[in-house]
């Protein structure tokens, strides 16, 4: 298969890049040439101003060789994956689409965006969304920060109800690797919420999934939560990892009797998504790492 990415040079990017690349498939990563070293030498890299985030801009070149797959990775509201539907419509087989579980309504209520009665866990793909958009806009930022446009339910939205352009979303969970999240903050900083679950996937885990939805023709019009199996508690975490001297979140927004716990069995069910590491040893050979380090 051709595959384009856009934005594809680091973290979950490049590991999609990685194995897309170790599957035989011809693979165009388009960005601003910052992080384009750590790509294999076959992948043809297509750097333009153009790709910074919001992605604006696309050049004819993408579409030479006509693409079969598009990977978002970076699609942050409405103005760009309008942006980008309007480029490749009618140029390419389908688009995947990043997004994340803070679209669900449950998240609303652990922030506090969002009051009122605690959603049951876990949350299937089909959970109430947020009726509050723009999570983590900060009225002391521009009008263009990445921050106020932010609204992967809008991104959604435009990536699945275009139908001259196939869609596939993926739900992403809290990240974790050795290029980000490697202090495991997200579980270290939450020890004194021991009860409290958070989904998480180790980078290597998420990019299959991501590359799983990709090459198979099945998930056009899907949705998929990518994450662990199973979402343990702070304290069942805690209990199988070294000793951290990340500082406690003492965040007093969090309601941490909200748990924010997905529930990935369709992806498992319907295109057969395993992961590649266990997570529970992923999560240990990263957090082992990190604590050698200090």
């Amino acid at each position: 298969m051709n595959v384009v990415v856009i934005g594809g040079t680091r973290f979950i990017g490049a590991a999609v890049v990685r194995q897309l690349v170790s599957q035989g498939h011809f693979v165009t990563a388009y960005h601003r040439g910052i992080h384009n070293s750590s790509l294999p030498a076959s992948v043809r890299n297509i750097q333009r101003a153009e790709a910074e985030m919001p992605v604006m801009g696309f050049v004819a070149e993408l579409l030479k060789p006509a693409p079969d797959v598009v990977i978002h990775m970076i699609a942050m509201g409405e103005a760009d994956a309008k942006a980008a539907s309007e480029f490749f419509r009618g140029r390419t087989g389908r688009v995947v689409w990043l997004s994340s579980g803070d679209v669900y309504l449950a998240y609303g209520r652990f922030t506090g965006l969002q009051l009122g009665a605690i959603e049951a866990t876990p949350l299937s793909e089909d959970a109430p969304l947020r009726t509050v958009f723009y999570p983590y806009r900060d009225p002391a930022k521009s009008a263009a920060d990445l921050a106020n446009i932010y609204e992967k339910i809008l991104v959604e939205h435009v990536g699945l109800n275009d139908p001259a352009l196939p869609g596939t979303v993926l739900r992403l969970p809290k990240v974790y690797g050795r290029e980000d999240n490697a202090d495991l903050a997200t579980v270290y900083g939450f020890r004194d919420h021991p009860q409290w679950r958070w989904t998480h996937g180790y980078v290597e885990n998420v990019a299959a999934a991501i590359v799983l939805a990709s090459t198979n023709a099945a998930a056009s019009g899907r949705i998929y939560n990518v994450g662990e199996q199973y979402t343990p508690t702070i304290a069942q975490r805690l209990a199988k990892l070294p000793p951290s001297k990340v500082p406690p979140n003492t965040n007093p927004k969090f309601n941490f009797e909200q748990d924010i716990v997905y529930d990935t069995s369709r992806i498992r069910r319907e295109l057969g998504y395993v992961e590649t590491v266990p997570e529970e040893e992923a999560m240990r050979a990263v957090s082992a790492e990190t604590a050698a380090a200090y």
